[in-house]
């Protein structure tokens, strides 16, 4: 083949220059002929015999030069493929297929292959798919880690555009879509990550243990026998730390602070912490199961935030109604165990204690803000009007917030208006509560703990003063910075509660009849007629909301369903489907019914009713979200289930909201998750 080549650059130059000297001393020549003709001869004869010379070396030497520039170019270019193929970094060549095009040694001896050309990439290394290795036009390179042979390799891939390579040839015809191949270099990081491993396994975990029921544990067995069952619970602590290898150290009666390794938390989270049951098998007689709960700090900047995040995450257990385990993890939150029913704490001592804080608060306040959830109930209204009356005592202006009535609110909120004893702006809306706002204001929110569900979110931006009373159990996304929170899962309602505060913040509270009724009626539906988490301090709140003018048979008038919500309600019961033998769930359409949220939850507590089914989960559509009402009536807890789709609650009554989600794709959602927990053994 006859291939002609040109010399170009610099060497052309070189090669081209003694001939120009050679015709710059024949013009010379000839210059000085017109003066002396003998010497301008002599000189313009060499000056030609010069020049014919140098064309002659250049034509006899050009192919002996670009003969040697092209041995040169060659062994070069085979030096830097040597030292290419024998260096130390595994590399390789392939194409947007995935097709190897070249491979060094130190890559086939990592593969144990001779060669791995002509493979596909993905056969060698699973992780490099075509996807994870393609890349955009804004890409040049990215890194990807494959685990291959129990080695940890951290894939570096890099863009060789093909267009600018083969530019000047004209054998290949190079795709637009394809026109760069993929470089991956392999480092070796398998010990620099198990260092990284045993660093992260050698961090401290500081946790805390509380036990939850200490007082009413020890008041269940005998006297003499106190000191054995509190011995017993010490050793089963001592030897949960031992198994850890951990130190813990009882701070109080009923409080232990315990601190361990990283490593041996994953082996704690694969038992669902079983120390929690182990503590309540404990029994030597006692009526009441001892209970613990634990809290968890991982992962702090330093020891001391990370007992700070131990003191957080007890705090959400005890906020849960205890009896589990929850970690910190930085923002992330886990929860363990919480399936037992709470105990109800029969002294009032902390009611009292939060009553006259709250006290304290009020007296450096002017003006006070009442709210609770979106689509208000009557337990969020009949506590917002129970504090109201406090407020008053008190001489303090409030407000409630308000934005929609629903069906089982009008009643008691037409009553409110239509008596003319209460002032025009007692029900305000969000827009009219931020306008209201001012330095001397107060927030106190009612029957909700998360920011989301609120009347008004953003008025908890812009209030600095805010207090939560609560009976739902506390979740990771629940109001921060609270200057007093009284959340207690074990209370019936939060109407309850604050039947209880009333009795402590100002002697001799008079309740209005509308006050006493709409309070009476909020624990009546957050019971389902008292036959759901009903205590003795429910009872005592239901007597003192009776001394105070409540009617029962008034009650139960005022939130009697119309005809429309009833058959709506009878549609729902009798398309309720059964799963996994013991779980009932249903749907209904929203069309036509004013308040679809307590028509559905007053359809799953109908499905209750059925003989065999445990918990129930009804769903309706409504402001273009998915509402789930659950309930349960045995120790399913479905607090626990609503939480794993979004949403929270009590053990027996939970709720969630789904959005962009269809009905078909909701009820899936639900009954997935349910199966789920129970392979998983957490129902």
């Amino acid at each position: 083949m006859n291939i002609k080549l040109k010399f170009k650059g610099k060497i052309v130059s070189h090669l081209l220059l003694p001939i120009v000297l050679g015709v710059f001393m024949l013009f010379a020549g000839l210059t000085i002929y017109f003066s002396q003709m003998s010497l301008g001869i002599v000189l313009m004869a060499m000056s030609f015999i010069y020049i014919v010379i140098v064309i002659i070396m250049y034509f006899v030497n050009k192919p002996i030069i670009m003969q040697d520039l092209m041995g040169f170019a060659t062994d070069y270019a085979q030096i830097q493929k040597e030292l290419l193929h024998d260096l130390a970094l595994p590399y390789g060549l392939c194409d947007l297929e995935g097709n190897i095009l070249w491979s060094n040694k130190e890559l086939n001896q990592i593969v144990l292959d001779d060669s791995t050309k002509g493979k596909k990439i993905q056969e060698v290394f699973a992780e490099l798919t075509r996807e994870k290795m393609s890349m955009d036009e804004e890409e040049e390179s990215k890194s990807i880690d494959v685990i291959y042979n129990d080695c940890n390799y951290r894939v570096e891939c890099k863009k060789i555009d093909v267009q600018n390579v083969f530019n000047a040839t004209k054998v290949l015809d190079i795709d637009k879509k394809d026109e760069y191949l993929i470089a991956f270099y392999l480092f070796d990081e398998t010990a620099i990550k198990h260092l990284k491993k045993e660093n992260e396994n050698e961090k401290l975990v500081a946790g805390l243990i509380y036990i939850d029921n200490y007082e009413e544990a020890m008041e269940s067995v005998e006297d003499v026998r106190r000191s054995l069952l509190s011995a017993l619970i010490d050793r089963k602590i001592n030897q949960f730390a031992a198994n850890i290898n951990g130190i813990v150290k009882k701070i109080e009666k009923d409080k232990y602070f315990i601190a361990f390794t990283f490593r041996h938390l994953e082996g704690l989270q694969n038992s669902k912490f079983s120390i929690i049951d182990e503590v309540k098998s404990v029994s030597i007689g006692n009526d009441m199961a001892v209970t613990i709960s634990i809290g968890l700090g991982v992962h702090g900047d330093n020891y001391v935030q990370s007992c700070e995040y131990s003191r957080i995450a007890m705090d959400l257990a005890l906020g849960r109604g205890g009896d589990q385990a929850v970690i910190k993890d930085n923002d992330k939150i886990y929860y363990y165990g919480g399936k037992s029913k709470q105990v109800e704490k029969n002294t009032r001592v902390k009611a009292r204690v939060k009553a006259h804080a709250l006290r304290e608060l009020l007296e450096t306040k002017d003006k006070i803000i009442i709210m609770g959830h979106q689509i208000g109930d009557v337990d969020s209204f009949g506590a917002a009007l129970g504090l109201y009356r406090a407020m008053k005592e008190l001489d303090k202006k409030a407000h409630i917030v308000l934005n929609d009535v629903t069906t089982s609110l009008r009643p008691i909120v037409e009553r409110v208006i239509t008596s003319g004893e209460y002032e025009d702006d007692l029900i305000i809306t969000s827009a009219d509560a931020l306008d209201a706002v001012d330095g001397s204001t107060m927030v106190i929110v009612v029957d909700v703990n998360r920011v989301s569900y609120t009347e008004c979110p953003e008025l908890l931006k812009v209030c600095k003063s805010v207090v939560v009373l609560d009976h739902h159990r506390q979740t990771s996304d629940g109001i921060e910075h609270a200057e007093l929170s009284y959340v207690e899962p074990y209370a019936s309602s939060t109407c309850e509660m604050v039947a209880e505060i009333l009795q402590y913040i100002q002697d001799g509270i008079k309740l209005k009849q509308v006050e006493a009724d709409a309070m009476y009626g909020g624990i009546m539906i957050d019971t389902n007629n008292f036959s759901q988490k009903t205590g003795v301090r429910t009872f005592e709140a239901a007597a003192f909301l009776r001394r105070n003018g409540a009617d029962v048979a008034r009650v139960r008038m005022m939130f009697r369903s119309n005809i429309s919500d009833f058959k709506t309600r009878a549609v729902a019961v009798s398309r309720a489907e059964v799963f996994c033998e013991q779980f009932a769930i249903s749907d209904f359409p929203s069309v036509d019914v004013e308040s679809p949220t307590i028509v559905c939850a007053q359809a799953a507590d109908e499905l209750l009713n059925i003989d065999g089914i445990n918990a129930s989960f009804v769903l309706t559509s409504y402001n273009d979200k998915i509402y789930i009402s659950a309930r349960s009536i045995s120790d399913i807890n479905v607090q626990l289930i609503m939480e794993r789709i979004g949403g929270g609650g009590h053990m027996n009554v939970a709720g969630a909201q789904l959005e962009d989600i269809t009905m078909a794709d909701a009820k899936n959602t639900v009954i997935n998750v349910v199966t789920d927990m129970i392979e998983e053994g957490d129902i």
